[in-house]
């Protein structure tokens, strides 16, 4: 069934690898995904709703009950919405504070998705969260998303010691796409004066750049759930333009011009990604002919708040102390394996934690209808652990 339905939406086939956590419920999960997909489709042809409409509303989680452990609060920050996770236990000092960052491609995911993620990492870390729902595309492309998430941390560490957070013990974190949003926002505080210094940038499964999709993971992984190879094309054009033109030639690499392409050879190569990551596989890429007409629609792919990957050297050295992590059967781990290397060449602490049985969400699927998975809570209490450490 699941392979009909994959034939019949002309999505990538889908690979559940031997050696990912759970085969056999990560099968389940990916039934679930096409299955939405393909109700999605049929609800956008008959007028009822668009197909990302009806995603957002699978998605959107259930609203949770008090927690007895925590104040939550709805509020605006710079009138971007937020919620505000604090800890009732008494504290002796003032508490780290978190900004998070949620993901889903720029285009999916609320306060309410991560809501059980948010929630666990306050509890367990003893930390202030702020939850940050910044504006989504296609309705809001770039740079929408990353100005709610600058103009929200910034309202925050003006306003610090309202919520009993220690100013010099401030984290911003986010997975994927929020991983992005999460290391844009730490490069443009690093050349800030008049604000605290970040204490630490946590980067969950990160998408750091667009330029190239042929890295190794990207065909390794290229049809594992959570996120295809051909889908994080797909969300990285839907939140740079409001639409999926080119994604074909964003695939190929025609939309880089060649001497761009020689100068941001240096960081985005699968020269940087270390051997036993190739061990799977290869596939050596040609650079097609150059497309000019594609590279005016997506040049600003180019710019470091899009593609934090390709921030220059002096930016990189200013960054506070890192923790990546990355997962084995996701298109997006050499993206955190190349951040992770221009960090360490540029003399910035990193902590790596790599999920060797992890795919792509599996910390947002934590305690999620029955879908959670061992290595996700392995994953999320690394961050627990690491945040502890501060």
């Amino acid at each position: 069934a699941v392979a009909l339905a994959t034939a019949l939406l002309g999505l990538p086939s889908y690979d559940i690898p031997p050696g990912v956590n759970q085969p056999a419920k990560l099968r389940l999960v990916l039934a679930v995904l096409l299955g939405t997909a393909a109700l999605g489709r049929f609800l956008e042809k008959t007028g009822l709703c668009s197909q990302i409409t009806f995603g957002r509303y699978v998605r959107q989680g259930r609203k949770l009950g008090v927690d007895p452990k925590l104040f939550i609060q709805d509020l605006q920050f710079n009138k971007v919405p937020v919620r505000v996770y604090q800890p009732k236990a008494i504290s002796d000092g003032r508490r780290r504070g978190i900004i998070f960052f949620h993901g889903g491609g720029w285009v999916f995911g609320s306060l309410d998705t991560y809501e059980k993620v948010c929630r666990y990492i306050s509890r367990e870390s003893e930390s202030v969260v702020v939850s940050v729902q910044y504006r989504l595309a296609p309705e809001h492309i770039y740079p929408a998303a990353y100005e709610d998430c600058l103009n929200a941390t910034i309202h925050f560490m003006k306003d610090i010691e309202h919520y009993g957070v220690d100013p010099a013990n401030v984290i911003v974190c986010g997975d994927s796409a929020g991983g992005n949003l999460a290391a844009a926002v730490s490069q443009t505080l690093a050349g800030r004066s008049d604000l605290p210094k970040l204490r630490a940038q946590v980067l969950i499964y990160p998408g750091l750049q667009a330029l190239d999709f042929n890295l190794p993971s990207y065909h390794q992984n290229r049809g594992v759930p959570l996120l295809f190879r051909e889908r994080a094309a797909f969300f990285a054009l839907q939140y740079l333009n409001g639409d999926a033109l080119h994604m074909q030639e964003v695939l190929e690499g025609s939309h880089i011009p060649p001497d761009m392409r020689l100068k941001y050879r240096k960081w985005v190569s699968p020269d940087n990604i270390p051997a036993k990551f190739k061990v799977r596989g290869l596939k050596p890429h040609k650079p097609p002919d150059f497309k000019a007409e594609v590279f005016e629609t997506v040049k600003r792919f180019f710019e470091p708040n899009l593609c934090p990957l390709l921030a220059e050297d002096a930016l990189v050295q200013q960054l506070p102390e890192s923790f990546i992590l990355t997962c084995e059967y996701d298109v997006l781990r050499d993206d955190g394996l190349l951040y992770k290397k221009r960090l360490e060449d540029n003399g910035v602490r990193v902590t790596w934690y790599h999920l060797e049985d992890g795919f792509h969400g599996v910390i947002s699927l934590y305690d999620y209808c029955g879908f959670s998975f061992p290595a996700g809570k392995r994953g999320l209490d690394s961050v627990v652990n690491f945040l502890k450490g501060l």
